[in-house]
């Protein structure tokens, strides 16, 4: 005589499913045992309140995607508290396959898909990635600060080998995030190159220190203490780890928005220990004519933009 041997302990169908799905939406399995007059009830005040899922979504991109204004620079220079864009400019690719991502690429906040729908603050850490754009949004617009929080250096000119910070107002709350970095170890690093991470990060600490380093190497030490110029190719090392800021367009990470390239810190030298065009970036202003645009908006004059010349010589530009 057959008996009935399952008891309370058993899970059948779809349990695994179920618990997934409650670990991502709390209260979802209530909501779908209710009665349909009790779940549109429920549904209605979700929505007077807020919180369905496709306003959050809507808050979010708002929020992320609302357009911005760069700073001026009046000098020329970079100064502290400057609303800048960093933009990774274009160059002739000769090593990297599978490339996938051209043109100019500014650095991104990426938050993470499903972290992002659920809450209306953004994760703790946050990532970054790079993007074929150059308009200033809420995503790519970092404010440059000072490591000292005692001392206000609002306005004061960023100087080769000093110390600053990049940091991005996130979230409904605006709360400030920073860039930030660490070494490389088993269990935190890149996500498709394995290399060293980088984030963003509430914390100030003094892995949200970087520097800035002039391009050519020869005469990185003459240089050493004279202003930034703002729109003109740099490197920028972390200061802890002494690693380059890097883009690997050939590494495609697929975000909130879609596909990106991949952002770490890693110095790339080519034959000559020179840094390669992928560490390469620009801290890019505002256009004083249209402040809806940047100083990369103004085309060169035929005598001044000389990548046509450079690249018949060989040179990476």
């Amino acid at each position: 005589m057959a008996r009935n041997v399952y008891g309370p302990g058993v899970r059948m169908g779809n349990w695994n499913e179920d618990v997934y799905q409650e670990e991502l939406c709390p209260g979802f399995l209530f909501t779908q045992s209710l009665h349909p007059q009790e779940r549109l009830r429920h549904f209605l005040e979700k929505r007077e309140k807020g919180e369905l899922l496709i306003q959050r979504n809507r808050r979010l991109k708002k929020h992320i995607l609302r357009p911005l204004q760069l700073s001026v620079s009046e000098d020329g220079y970079v100064h502290y508290g400057d609303k800048v864009i960093l933009v990774n400019p274009d160059h002739v690719l000769t090593e990297e396959a599978g490339v996938f991502m051209r043109g100019d690429l500014s650095l991104c906040m990426s938050p993470d898909e499903i972290k992002a729908q659920l809450n209306d603050d953004l994760e703790i850490p946050c990532g970054v990635t790079a993007v074929p754009t150059i308009a200033p949004i809420g995503r790519n617009t970092f404010t440059i600060l000072s490591n000292n929080a005692n001392s206000c250096n609002v306005g004061q000119v960023v100087v080769y080998g000093q110390d600053f910070c990049l940091g991005i107002p996130a979230g409904l709350e605006g709360k400030m995030l920073y860039l930030t970095s660490d070494h490389r170890t088993l269990l935190k690093s890149s996500v498709k190159s394995w290399l060293q991470e980088v984030t963003l990060t509430d914390t100030v600490t003094h892995l949200n220190w970087w520097q800035a380093a002039f391009l050519n190497p020869q005469l990185r030490l003459e240089y050493e203490g004279f202003p930034v110029r703002a729109n003109e190719k740099i490197v920028i090392y972390h200061r802890h780890t002494n690693r380059a800021l890097a883009v690997h367009r050939n590494l495609s990470l697929r975000t909130y928005f879609g596909k990106e390239a991949e952002v770490a810190a890693h110095t790339h030298f080519d034959p000559h220990r020179v840094e390669k065009p992928k560490n390469h970036w620009m801290l890019v202003t505002g256009n004083p004519r249209n402040k809806s645009n940047t100083m990369l908006d103004i085309s060169k004059p035929i005598a001044v933009d000389t990548r046509a010349v450079e690249q018949a010589m060989g040179i990476n530009t």
